[in-house]
């Protein structure tokens, strides 16, 4: 099983898909990865040799962004929109969407569970 930036790789995947595990890489910088190492998107993950592993952490590690420092990234940008009290920072503050999305009739993910109606006696 291979290990790359702390995440063991899901076995029996091809590897495009199982470098998408990895927080920070999509599909589109997976693929962009393996034609840096010279390897098909269609082996699995199974059939990595460690070489082929170090070349992958390799590219991994100068060039992109990944898990921890990441997400440290992400709550940065977060932290600063809600500081700065704009727009965004409200909806993000107040759990709302952010990127124009209606809120009338949908929006359940970010808004939580219905309430109903005042309760009766």
């Amino acid at each position: 099983m291979a290990r790359i930036s702390g995440i063991d790789l899901p076995k029996n995947k091809h590897i495009d898909r199982a470098l998408t595990y990895i927080h920070g890489i999509g599909l589109t910088s997976a693929r962009k990865i393996l034609d840096d190492v010279d390897l098909p998107y269609t082996m699995n993950s199974d059939d990595l040799n460690g070489d082929d592993v170090n070349r992958i952490r390799k590219v991994i590690e100068g060039e992109y962004t990944v898990e921890g420092d990441r997400r440290r990234e992400v709550s940065m940008d977060i932290k600063r929109l809600t500081d700065s009290g704009c727009y965004r920072g409200r909806r993000h503050r107040l759990g709302l969407p952010c990127r124009g999305q209606k809120t009338k009739t949908n929006a359940r993910t970010r808004k939580g569970p219905r309430r109903g109606a005042a309760r009766r006696k």
